[in-house]
Order: C-alpha cells, then sequence, then structure tokens
C-alpha cells in the first residue's frame, strides 16, 4: 500500500511539473494576434515594394517610348532609304529596351520576394 501511495505522488509531482513547463512554454510563444499582425504587416510592406518597382517601371517604359517617338520622325537631311534604314534598327533597339525593362521589374520583384 505504501508503494501504491509513493507512485501516486511521484507520478502527480511528474504531472504538474509538466502542466508547468507546458504552461511557461505557451506563455513565451508569441500570441496568435502578432503573427497574424506581423504576417499583414509583411504582406503590406511588400505591396508597396512592388508598387514602386511598377512604378518605376512605368515610367522607364514612358521615357523609352518618348525617346522612340523622336527617333522615328525623318529628319531634314535624311533620304527616304536612310530613314526606312533607322526606323528598322530603331524598331528593333526599341523592343529591346522594352524586353530589358520588364525583364529587369520581374527581376527585382523575384528578388525581393525572395529574400
Amino acid at each position: 500500500m505504501q508503494n501504491i501511495g509513493k507512485k501516486i505522488i511521484v507520478f502527480s509531482m511528474i504531472g504538474l511539473m509538466q502542466a508547468g513547463l507546458g504552461a511557461s512554454i505557451i506563455e513565451a510563444s508569441p500570441k496568435v494576434d502578432n503573427i497574424q499582425e506581423m504576417r499583414q504587416r509583411d504582406d503590406h510592406r511588400d505591396q508597396r515594394e512592388w508598387e514602386r518597382i511598377e512604378q518605376q517601371r512605368r515610367q522607364q517604359e514612358r521615357i523609352e517610348n518618348e525617346r522612340h517617338e523622336r527617333e522615328m520622325k525623318r529628319r531634314p537631311h535624311e533620304s527616304r532609304k536612310q530613314w526606312r534604314e533607322r526606323q528598322q534598327r530603331e524598331l528593333e533597339r526599341h523592343d529591346r529596351a522594352l524586353h530589358q525593362i520588364r525583364q529587369h521589374a520581374k527581376d527585382m520583384h523575384n528578388r525581393w520576394h525572395h529574400r
């Protein structure tokens, strides 16, 4: 009978110690609200960064389009043949420039997103 009493006391103390350890772990862990708030803050920061990258891309495209438009006009000293040749080169250059601008925006977004 004495053995059973000792075992009950020992196991009760072990159970109390486990409950106390579990309670301290739960108190030390971050609150669920804080985790959600941190995620929302991160999402908001990511959204602002994406908007900044997009705004920069649009501005670079606008500048490139304005430059392209000026270059496509015929110059006073050019023959029709020279103008057509220059237009062809300019179209190729313009396409490459727009591709680079868009690719750079994608790269920036991917770099930021995968931090």
